[in-house]
């Protein structure tokens, strides 16, 4: 089995406590090591200890670790190795692994552009620059020590804590264990880079411990569910990443029949599961010719294992795509199945199932399934209208408008819960470099201080 050791200060460390993660047919794929909590509460002070990298050698070492990461063998596995590797453990298509190896890697070829961007304008990085012997607004960190327990819904959820290293923090990963491949190369490669020991960490844990890597920090993120949410909701210290609760509106003036491209990748594009795939589809008029497009095309996917090449959507072990099957059909109770009322599961005869795609018709843009979110494409589709205003299209990571409505763009901009508003014919996924994802990263970790010499 591919061993996955703790990336500490002092090294790799080898746990005696350790976890077997499979493929999706039960075989043991690797050994992740679990760190103790004293193990982590010595690795965060050593972290904490260990000078910070001049900002020059840290671009330079992202762009190093960005070619070993795409292209080079990492901690024993080649770039083919690890994609195949995430792709039987987490029933992610292959082409979808693939594809987010390469945009980490440009994510972190392109950082500097990234926190750059990020800057106030009217702020310089260093006390030294000329300017401020006259005043001015110097750009710092909030902190020196960040921690992030990532998610593992997918390998590019990793390039939210790039801007964190690039800023100087010294960074601890805990690695979700449905996925630790991912951030065991990353920061093994930025390790290797320049950035050292203790420069960036990984830190597996179980549950117990988890919230010791937050507590030691200075400052941490954390992703999760609604829960997780509200649990660090009155904590100034942690940034959560909640649901994505993404959505497409279509007001009565446009022309929705050219968008069913946009539809239909915004519900299932990268294999469904992200928080940036469309959950709700609101209709100003009638939904079901909207819901009957997205219908054809959705089921015309094929059901593919995930690591043949034209496989498209996501694969469970066999009992819980059931147990996912079971859940839907709970909460879809009292809407009209379009597709996926008679099951989303297709068994693949290994163990396996996918998970095919579910589209709902709501009667109310205020249903309680419109901000439901599964880890396969699912559209709850609901009629919406201009006295329902506001209320259905808040709390939205990504909001596709598809209206030529300019005081109506001008509100949802305005509108403070929902983070990104793409304008027209744009799927809810896309995403460029050097713009922010939820807001950007920087925001939250750094502050300006007015300083004259």
């Amino acid at each position: 089995m591919v061993p996955l050791d703790v990336l500490g200060p002092g090294g790799p460390y080898r746990s005696r406590r350790r976890e077997t993660i499979e493929d999706l047919a039960g075989n043991p794929v690797a050994s992740l090591s679990l760190a103790p909590s004293l193990y982590v509460t010595r690795a965060m002070r050593g972290l904490r200890r260990a000078p910070t990298l001049p900002v020059d050698a840290r671009i330079a070492a992202f762009a190093r670790a960005a070619r070993a990461f795409a292209t080079e063998p990492v901690a024993g596995m080649t770039p083919e190795e690890y994609q195949r590797t995430v792709t039987e453990v987490t029933g992610i298509p292959i082409t979808v692994v693939r594809e987010a190896t390469g945009d980490l890697a440009r994510a972190a070829e392109r950082i500097h552009q990234s926190v750059e961007n990020a800057r106030p304008e009217g702020a310089v990085t260093s006390w030294r620059d000329p300017r401020v012997r006259d005043g001015a607004a110097v750009w710092t960190r909030r902190g020196s020590v960040f921690a992030v327990q990532a998610a593992g819904n997918h390998p590019a959820v990793h390039q939210g804590w790039f801007d964190a290293l690039a800023l100087g923090y010294r960074v601890a990963v805990r690695p979700s264990r449905r996925e630790p491949f991912t951030p065991h190369r990353l920061v093994t490669a930025l390790r290797e880079a320049g950035f050292g020991n203790e420069g960036v960490a990984l830190l597996p844990t179980d549950h117990d411990v988890a919230d010791d890597v937050l507590r030691h920090a200075d400052l941490g993120m954390v992703y999760g569910g609604a829960d997780v949410v509200a649990k660090y909701a009155d904590d100034a210290r942690v940034l959560p990443q909640g649901p994505g609760r993404s959505k497409i509106l279509i007001t009565a003036e446009t022309d929705w029949e050219p968008l069913v491209d946009t539809l239909v990748e915004s519900i299932s594009g990268g294999g469904g599961a992200g928080c940036v795939n469309a959950t709700a589809v609101l209709v100003e008029g009638d939904p079901a010719p909207v819901a009957a497009a997205i219908t054809e095309r959705l089921a015309a996917l094929p059901s593919l294992p995930a690591t043949d090449d034209r496989a498209v959507l996501p694969v469970q072990p066999l009992e819980l795509a059931r147990w996912w099957d079971g859940y839907l059909r709970q909460r879809a109770a009292g809407t009209k199945a379009w597709l996926g009322g008679d099951g989303v599961v297709d068994d693949l005869g290994d163990g396996s199932a996918v998970l095919r795609p579910a589209v709902h018709q709501l009667d109310s843009p205020f249903a309680e399934q419109l901000g439901m979110e599964m880890r396969f494409p699912c559209a709850w589709v609901a009629p919406w209208d201009r006295e329902a205003g506001l209320r259905p299209l808040r709390d939205t990571l990504v909001l596709t408008a598809v209206t030529t409505d300019a005081d109506l763009i001008d509100t949802l901009v305005a509108e403070p819960s929902i983070s990104n508003v793409y304008v027209g014919n744009h799927p809810t996924p896309w995403m460029d470099y050097g713009l922010p994802h939820d807001g950007y990263l920087a925001e939250f970790l750094m502050r300006t201080k007015t300083v004259r010499h």
